[in-house]
């Protein structure tokens, strides 16, 4: 069993495809189903009750070159709570003994302790590490082991900080040191990147008027997990790559896709561009982006991280999905920013490696 802090469009879209995949696998070797936690209103935790869990996926976009539009029913969800009215049961579902993992997304802002909250009582604790402090509690206290906690934040290093914060609100609740080591070493907190796009709904299908959790997501996918360890729950999906350090995948994803994005939205500004699909078909802006990852970002990348190129060209299959319109004015937000994270590593790598500019990475930024 999985208990899930989100019951967002990405889980729904990315670890509970991945739990329904690994269900249906002819072995029969299972891992879920998947309790779902619902922190902020109840709305989609009564949809998914309603519906008994199941909604619909469709997967839109190009695989292997071709363009692909897939319609799935996932089964994993066995049932959705509302942390505010319904928390016994969710310390009930901490402590069952075939529970063997925690995911979470709960966004950047999620990871971050609330001075208000208090314990034990009879108030929901408020924040996140709180809330997940609270059911490891239940379960150590009834004497089970430790479940692998999986966040799917999009902070770097998330399974460290979220072991942290958690450690930290312990401390400050003046818990036992018993239960300080146990979730040190029994719990097993893994860092993780993930990596698919979950927009929502599609724009059109036949069941938009009938399922009212219909969602859509491109056809690739990438769970990178920070562990060797034996026994992780996911590991035999094959979108998940096991690894002693996934900052390799975090450097590839970040300079690639996401130094790509943050590029387009400099060389696209007065060219009457609007989306990322649009600067692949635009002749001119799309061979500059070729030239931008092949030429200058490839080449810092190379050694360091796997395949740098074969990634480098699924980026460019996922941005000219027929089927998303991912606009440069959202890109662009928290500009300067990004591109600190995103390119002037790449500009000031390339120049130490070669001994000169990257022409089209060093004209767009005017440095």
């Amino acid at each position: 069993m999985i208990l899930q802090f989100g019951a967002g469009n990405f889980l729904r879209g990315f670890a509970d495809v991945f739990v329904h995949e690994l269900d249906q696998h002819p072995d029969g070797a299972g891992i879920g189903p998947v309790v779902v936690v619902q922190s902020t209103g109840r709305e989609r935790a009564d949809l998914l009750n309603e519906a008994g869990g199941k909604y619909h996926l469709v997967i839109q976009g190009y695989r292997n070159g071709q363009v692909v539009e897939e319609t799935h029913r996932i089964d994993a969800i066995f049932r959705a709570l509302h942390a505010g009215s319904e928390w016994e049961g969710v310390l009930t579902a901490a402590s069952a003994p075939e529970l063997v993992a925690i995911l979470s997304n709960t966004t950047e802002a999620g990871l971050a302790l609330d001075d208000a909250d208090q314990f034990p009582g009879a108030e929901v604790p408020r924040s996140f590490p709180a809330k997940l402090l609270a059911v490891l509690a239940a379960r150590q206290a009834v004497g089970l082991p430790g479940p692998w906690i999986v966040p799917c934040e999009l902070i770097e290093s998330n399974g460290d900080r979220l072991r942290e914060l958690v450690a930290e609100q312990a401390r400050r609740w003046q818990l036992s040191d018993d239960l300080l080591a146990w979730l040190t070493a029994d719990c097993r907190w893994v860092n993780t990147l993930v990596d698919r796009i979950v927009p929502g709904p599609p724009k059109a299908h036949p069941l938009l008027g009938t399922d009212p959790l219909l969602i859509s997501a491109e056809p690739y996918a990438l769970w990178a997990v920070e562990t060797e360890a034996p026994g992780f729950p996911f590991a035999r999906h094959p979108a998940v790559v096991l690894s002693a350090d996934i900052r390799p995948y975090t450097l590839r994803k970040v300079r690639l896709l996401n130094g790509a994005h943050s590029a387009l939205v400099m060389r696209a500004a007065g060219r009457g561009l609007a989306t990322v699909r649009a600067c692949l078909e635009d002749p001119e802006t799309g061979a500059w982006l070729e030239g931008l990852l092949f030429e200058e970002i490839v080449p810092v990348l190379e050694g360091r991280c796997e395949n740098p190129a074969g990634f480098a060209r699924e980026v460019l299959d996922r941005f000219r999905n027929p089927f998303l319109e991912h606009r440069l004015s959202v890109i662009a937000l928290n500009h300067e920013a990004k591109v600190a994270v995103r390119l002037e590593p790449t500009l000031r790598e390339y120049r130490e490696r070669f001994g000169k500019d990257p022409e089209r990475l060093a004209a767009v930024m005017k440095k």
